[in-house]
């Protein structure tokens, strides 16, 4: 076959201005040609030298093209004969659409852990759950922290390490949570994760088989759901009551092998987990060997006492593993946690996760660190206590103030969100799509239910809206519960508004 058809239709395609190199051009159009089938296999090429006089082009250009072609298998070349295009593409006998290929798709354990990532909508503004408030971070310090170890880095900071973290974190880190948490530790036992999130991960992989039991709090915390299932083990609901998780309402026919908790504010609900739950449940997981894992995500805005001591004292780390996070009280996007782990698991943890997530992000350890020592963390701490007492008591006023006994909202007692339990006539799915129309962030609680929801609700966070939005967003919010209602009919009525 005549390769005359091939030098015509590469001067008329040739765009000599166009910014792509002419021999990227030429490799191209005639790789696409061969994918297409236009050029067969066994297709005799235009000798270099020959296509390069007739597109006005250095020999070196077609060179490079062929050269790349012959690369990939493309071409071959056949000593004293020529170039050819490679056999192994199957001439095409007419010129069809091309099939879309039909792809492996996802494993079972990624369409889990798909099902399981959908985050919400609104991560920031009035409403949105777990968002400290960022207005009042003291940047100035914190930057200035952040700018000593960037300067000048060791050269220990950058290469490869599996010490579990920073040293320097980690001993003011044990200190601060012996001091205030009566976690019973040593700095040894201090893993610095990428944030809550990772370190559930880690549990998850680490401590349980697939299929493997793991009791989860009912309503629970999504991010907790999400990791276990994603690790493909079966998670068993178990109700939380006026005590939090309740034991004796789990099945006894599945033995957990994990336990997820928030003893100390469970998270949605607010409910603290009393002394005889906490020993009940410390018993159990001796009797089956089971892990606990103790989330202590925002422990330390308490409103009415001290913070609580950990579950993880009570046991004398045996088989607790403390769990938590800078990120409520610094700001989220740090990515900095921790785990608090038995003398047992200090090696394996380490090591796991030195090989699987690789260790980082040594200067703002060293910042971070530095933060605590100095007194920064625990001042920004009772600040931000204060704060949300500010915000809290706001919002409940406000909402109260239009809504009366037609809204239930949570103690509050500490923490930096309020449950909202809504009665049968609101839908609090389309309450929330509603509201995300005008920027107001609801979480349904029924998102935080593994099984069927049994209430209706809304998870409102107060601590990252300033007082005035805070204000404007709960009155608005009284407004459309107030819509939700006519459309149900509700004839509920009007109260007074309370003074502030």
């Amino acid at each position: 076959m005549s390769s005359d058809w091939i030098v015509d239709a590469l001067q008329q395609g040739l765009q000599r201005e166009s910014s792509e190199a002419l021999h990227r051009q030429l490799y191209h159009r005639l790789r696409d040609w061969i994918r297409q089938g236009r050029l067969r296999g066994g297709t005799t090429l235009p000798a270099s030298r020959q296509l390069a006089n007739a597109l006005r082009l250095g020999r070196n250009t077609v060179l490079a093209a062929y050269d790349q072609l012959l690369a990939e298998g493309y071409l071959e070349a056949r000593h004293g004969s020529g170039t050819y295009v490679s056999d192994v593409f199957e001439p095409h006998r007419s010129p069809q659409p091309a099939a879309t290929p039909t792809l492996p798709g996802l494993s079972r354990r990624g369409q889990l852990m798909s099902q399981h990532s959908k985050l919400p909508q609104g991560l920031y503004g009035a409403f949105a759950p777990g968002v400290p408030a960022l207005d009042a971070f003291p940047q100035q310090q914190w930057q200035r922290l952040l700018a000593r170890h960037n300067k000048q880095p060791g050269p220990e900071w950058l290469s490869y390490s599996q010490d579990g973290g920073l040293t320097a974190l980690r001993e003011v880190l044990c200190d601060y949570l012996c001091q205030s948490r009566s976690v019973q530790c040593r700095p040894e036992q201090i893993l610095i994760t990428q944030g809550a999130q990772q370190a559930l991960e880690l549990c998850a992989r680490l401590l349980a088989d697939p299929g493997d039991t793991v009791w989860l709090e009912e309503p629970g915390y999504a991010g907790a759901q999400a990791a276990m299932a994603a690790a493909d083990l079966d998670i068993v609901p178990v109700p939380v009551d006026s005590e939090g998780l309740n034991p004796a309402a789990a099945p006894s026919s599945q033995t957990p092998k994990l336990i997820y908790i928030t003893p100390s504010h469970q998270y949605p609900s607010g409910v603290v987990m009393s002394l005889a739950r906490r020993l009940e449940l410390l018993k159990l997981a001796e009797t089956h060997q089971s892990w606990i894992i103790e989330d202590d995500y925002d422990s330390e805005f308490r409103y009415r006492s001290q913070p609580l001591a950990s579950l993880q004292g009570l046991a004398n780390g045996g088989t607790v593993i403390y769990l938590g996070t800078f990120s409520k009280v610094m700001y989220p996007g740090l990515r900095l946690g921790y785990l608090v782990l038995p003398e047992a698991l200090i090696d394996p943890f380490r090591a796991s996760y030195a090989r699987l997530y690789r260790e980082g992000h040594y200067p703002i350890q060293a910042a971070l660190a530095d933060f605590i020592a100095e007194g920064h963390f625990a001042r920004h701490i009772r600040r931000m206590r204060e704060l949300y007492q500010i915000r809290q008591t706001l919002l409940r006023e406000t909402l109260l103030g239009r809504l009366g006994e037609r809204i239930e909202l949570s103690p509050g007692e500490a923490g930096m969100h309020l449950v909202a339990t809504l009665p049968d006539t609101i839908d609090e799915q389309h309450l929330s799509a509603i509201a995300a129309r005008e920027g107001l962030w609801l979480r349904p609680l029924g998102r935080h239910f593994w099984g069927p929801a049994t209430r209706r609700g809304l998870v409102l966070g107060y601590a990252g809206v300033p007082e005035a939005e805070l204000r404007r967003s709960a009155l608005r919010l009284a407004e459309l519960f107030k819509q939700e209602e006519r459309r149900y009919g509700s004839s509920n009525p009007e109260p007074k508004e309370r003074s502030r």
